[in-house]
């Protein structure tokens, strides 16, 4: 059996009850939770997919549409799972495939911040992330991505991943790992032999005022990750960049998940405050 399931989230927002969010699904993805933590200013969703993982075949789609003056945070409880289904699946030409599109009227925010996502060994999958954002619509994310299993002896060594986040016509990740690629994987232009990857990113929907957009820079180059030698043995090596006037990116190297979790918290805990004047307020999920 494969699944086809989809999640369509509507945030809407008045200043008297604050923003609420409604959510429809099909199969099995859907809202665990709607906390308010922070008060009603802002909605907390936690999403699950109860099977526990993507195999190939199946795809999972997150909708998300957020009304003028609507503040949502969504995340998961647990790390996304990418399998493969069989020996057949992929020369049938299944793909484990997850597919995430946000629509941010102007005065919107959006935090998207899911736990990492685990390519098991022989994986064949898609992951796209899409956001787009009105003039005055704002968002933090992030994407955590670890290739195989090192801590149980399960390398990368075969399988493929097509990973692409972007905001149309401002910025545009899009790279594909493949197991056997070693110059990639191993070689010191490409992963150096780490097998996490992490990108965090603050955009606009319209340019960021340049002192704004530097306090983000200086507050992120700040953290001690992003001071470690590149070349060197330090659990997490990290870089941040502007690549766009509505951009500013965080990238990170790491051996292991923990580490670059714990910097993409980090930066989170920096830019927000910074950012929207907002103190960084965990979701519970985060510490259990």
């Amino acid at each position: 059996m494969t699944w086809h399931a989809r999640l369509d989230l509507h945030y809407t927002h008045t200043p008297a009850a604050g923003t609420v969010g409604h959510d429809r699904h099909e199969g099995p993805l859907r809202v665990l939770k709607r906390l308010y933590p922070e008060g009603p200013a802002v909605c907390h969703h936690v999403l699950v997919h109860p099977p526990g993982g993507i195999l190939s075949g199946d795809r999972l789609e997150v909708h998300a549409h957020l009304d003028s003056g609507a503040h949502a945070l969504l995340t998961t409880p647990g790390a996304t799972r990418l399998y493969r289904r069989g020996e057949g699946a992929a020369d049938a030409g299944w793909l484990a495939e997850q597919a995430v599109q946000a629509t941010l009227a102007p005065g919107a925010r959006l935090e998207w911040l899911p736990m990492e996502t685990l390519a098991y060994p022989g994986c064949v999958a898609d992951t796209a992330l899409r956001f787009t954002l009105a003039p005055g619509a704002e968002m933090l994310g992030w994407d955590v991505l670890a290739l195989g299993l090192p801590a149980s002896d399960a390398p990368f060594g075969r399988g493929t991943l097509t990973q692409t986040v972007e905001l149309p016509g401002v910025w545009l990740e899009r790279g594909r790992l493949d197991g056997h690629d070693t110059a990639l994987l191993d070689g010191a232009l490409g992963l150096a032999g780490r097998r996490v990857m992490a990108l965090a990113w603050f955009a606009a929907g319209s340019p960021l005022a340049d002192a704004r957009r530097e306090a983000l820079l200086d507050a992120a180059r700040a953290l001690p990750a992003l001071q470690a030698a590149p070349l060197g043995d330090a659990p997490v090596v990290a870089a941040a960049t502007a690549p766009h006037p509505q951009v500013v990116v965080v990238r990170a190297l790491a051996q292991r998940v923990e580490p670059a979790m714990a910097l993409m918290q980090a930066v989170w805990a920096a830019w927000r405050p910074l950012a929207w004047g907002l103190p960084a307020h965990p979701p519970r999920v985060w510490r259990t």
